[in-house]
């Protein structure tokens, strides 16, 4: 989500670029950590990333996925440490996504 509470849109390779892919998915572990804390009432209960798994909405050429993905895991090793915010990890390129996100 944006600021305003709008989805971010768009492929990466199409519609934006890989800075801006990487962004969204910075901003997808954004609403992640957000959920998290209003379920659990503290970041402070969890403790460790196991997995994150990143779905890219990308154009067929696009092959930097992983690169995407950082921006979650950037965030979350960020919250938490390299020790417990950095888990096994995949990155994986789609045609399509819900409502067009990236």
């Amino acid at each position: 989500m944006q600021n305003d509470k709008s989805l971010i849109i768009g492929r990466i390779g199409k519609d934006m670029d890989i800075e801006a892919g990487k962004l969204a998915a910075r901003q997808v572990g954004l609403t992640m950590l957000s959920t998290i804390k209003a379920n659990l009432g503290s970041l402070n209960r969890v403790k460790r990333v196991i997995k994150v798994l990143g779905m890219v909405n990308c154009t067929p050429e696009f092959e930097r996925h992983p690169y995407v993905i950082n921006g979650c895991s950037e965030l979350f090793a960020a919250v938490w440490g390299t020790e417990n915010g950095i888990g096994v990890r995949s990155a994986v390129g789609f045609g399509s996504l819900p409502d067009n996100i990236p």
